[in-house]
């Protein structure tokens, strides 16, 4: 059975197999022959469009730099685009072996790291106390939200980029590469910091009193640059040289840890409830739904992660099922994990009693059971372990998808014949996370904390709506406008709740009003007719939902700080240079090359 589904380009339809949503891609679609060396480098797989033949023609080319600019802010890729022709500048493909056991798995490896056991203790001491458990209900919620929209883009565009292919197909090239590059410097800074927090927790298992006694002081050195990290750095490899070595064999080592972090979770949880007392939850709001809402947005960071899972969908082996089951399973449960986890913390412990910084391991030691604490430490440890596995995967990918695109040189984007892996891009991100964790401290690799994870499941519900009521040259101009107009109302109302709330007014007169008018936003997008609707799995209650991720991923950057939206809006000027010298010259030459070219390898 074939659905047939309009081009986002042309008036002419796109046909997907109905039962993967995936054309099959074969080692001779992607091959070239004769078979060439992985580990060439030269010039020509670096820089192969024409306008980096030599200076003349890169001087040529800047000077077209506006007309070439204005073609790549107005075009967008198609899902044959980056589900066929992209994936031949890998040269080898990328091996289907996952299923949504793996996924679901992938999932709990990456999200349940180290946070739950240090932001829960933080947050319900300092602002939420026992309702702690209805912050993570609320954000468990919001990051559901998300993951709906991720899945209906992974079975519709089962590709290695993630959110960058599915930005790139639906709001363009220019919006995808910004979000993308923030997310890769995200994910390489994250990574540099679960690295540092290894050693660190290592460490302090060793010696408690000098967590840094592993590190090498140099006085000459700067502040918060003085300590070197070779540990953080060996962590780092041998995490992602697992991830290098094969898909299938980091997902099975994936999956036997986190089964036994889920008995250790469980322990956890049971222990807990034995020692229950309700009395420990009085009061139940100490800080009102001011202190729930504020702790909501910082425990939302311990449900990141799902995104870089969502990135395998090209290794999946059935998308339209694996991915549903895989990613909204996954989440659905870690929800409920941590609620529960909140739960028999808060009623183990008074919440003014709860140690910040080691809540679960203090709390088993003031029941007397001192060495549940060593399973809280190897739970965070194994939880750091395999994040740093999975997001190693996930960063790969990323890199890979981008390198395909010829945003960056596509020698990133080759696929090993063996591995099946994207060794160079893992390469790349795994040098750049080590050299950063070698050197910056915690309190520095925090500082830089990125409103693009946020940022970005914001534009994939703008997407989706996209996707769903929007299709160029084919709606009509008043449908346009009315939705566009719907569309600013959702996003402008949304915005004004976020900034009544964190400018201190309580009153509800302006959150009515607020409301009142996202609601007429999302009326008059839902009156519209429907371009698009998914034959296999899609958002259930769209626009309704799309339209309430895009509301609460506003209100959550809102909570961020000036530090925060500084660092994006210098790393973003950065990468808007580079794709003003290099990235739109590089996209421009792939998407005007032979047209008879294109449209063969696009029939292939």
């Amino acid at each position: 059975m074939t659905q047939i589904l309009p081009s986002t380009e042309t008036n002419q339809p796109l046909l997907y197999p109905h039962n993967n949503s995936n054309p099959t891609i074969t080692s001779m679609d992607v091959q070239d022959s004769p078979r060439k060396s992985y580990w060439r480098c030269s010039k020509q797989d670096f820089f192969p469009e024409p306008s980096f033949k030599d200076l003349s023609s890169y001087r040529t080319a800047l000077s077209q730099i506006c007309p070439r600019l204005k073609d790549r802010l107005l075009s967008r890729s198609t899902e044959t685009h980056e589900l066929v022709t992209l994936r031949r500048e890998s040269e080898n493909p990328m091996q289907k072996c996952l299923t949504w056991w793996d996924l679901m798995w992938m999932s709990f490896g990456s999200v349940v790291g180290s946070g739950i056991f240090v932001i829960t203790g933080q947050e319900a001491r300092d602002n939420a106390g026992p309702a702690i458990v209805l912050s993570y209900a609320l954000s468990g919620f919001s990051a559901l939200l998300s993951v709906f929209c991720y899945t209906e883009f992974a079975v519709e565009i089962p590709v290695a980029g993630g959110s960058f292919s599915y930005l790139r197909v639906e709001l363009g090239d220019f919006i995808a590469y910004l979000a993308a590059g923030n997310i890769l410097l995200e994910a390489i800074i994250g990574a540099a910091g679960l690295g540092r927090s290894w050693s660190s927790y290592f460490a302090s298992m060793i010696n408690s009193k000098n967590p840094d006694f592993m590190r090498i002081k140099i006085d000459s050195f700067a502040d918060g640059f003085n300590l070197l990290d070779p540990l953080a750095v060996v962590v780092l490899l041998v995490a992602n040289s697992i991830a290098m070595s094969g898909t299938k064999r980091t997902s099975f080592l994936n999956w036997i840890a986190s089964i036994a972090t889920a008995f250790i979770i469980a322990f956890i949880i049971v222990v807990g409830f034995i020692h229950f007392k309700s009395s420990n939850l009085v009061p139940y709001f100490p800080k009102g739904a001011e202190g729930v809402f504020v702790s909501a947005a910082v425990v939302y960071w311990a449900y990141t992660g799902f995104d870089m899972v969502a990135t395998m969908a090209e290794e999946t082996k059935n998308p339209s099922r694996d991915i549903p089951i895989g990613l909204v399973g996954s989440m659905s449960i870690i929800t409920v994990i941590y609620c529960l986890m909140a739960m028999a913390l808060t009623g183990m412990v008074k919440y003014t009693e709860i140690d910040p910084n080691a809540a679960f391991s203090v709390a088993f030691a003031q029941i007397g059971m001192n060495w549940a604490t060593y399973l809280v430490s190897i739970c965070a440890l194994k939880g750091m372990t395999t994040s740093l596995m999975v997001g190693s995967l996930g960063q790969g990918r990323y890199t890979t998808q981008i390198a395909r695109s010829h945003m960056i040189p596509p020698w990133f984007a080759r696929v090993h014949p063996k591995t099946g892996t994207p060794i160079n891009a893992t390469l790349l991100t795994t040098i750049l996370s080590a050299i950063v964790a070698f050197f910056s401290s915690l309190d520095v690799l925090s500082s830089v904390f990125s409103i693009c994870t946020l940022l970005i499941f914001m534009l994939l519900a703008v997407a989706l709506l996209v996707r769903r009521y929007y299709v160029k040259d084919v709606t009509s101009k008043n449908d346009s406008v009315t939705f566009f107009v719907s569309l600013f109302t959702i996003v402008g109302s949304s915005i004004g709740v976020t900034a009544l709330w964190n400018s201190g007014v309580r009153g509800w007169i302006g959150y009515v009003v607020a409301s009142v008018i996202w609601c007429s936003g999302t009326l008059g997008i839902s009156l519209l007719h429907k371009h698009r609707v998914p034959k296999v799995w899609g958002v259930p209650l769209v626009p309704w939902l799309p339209s309430l991720s895009i509301a609460m991923n506003v209100f959550l950057l809102g909570s961020l700080d000036y530090e925060a939206f500084l660092r994006f809006i210098i790393c973003s000027a950065v990468m808007i240079l580079y794709y003003l010298m290099i990235g739109v010259h590089a996209t421009y030459d792939v998407a005007h090359q032979n047209p008879k070219e294109t449209e063969a390898e696009e029939g292939r």
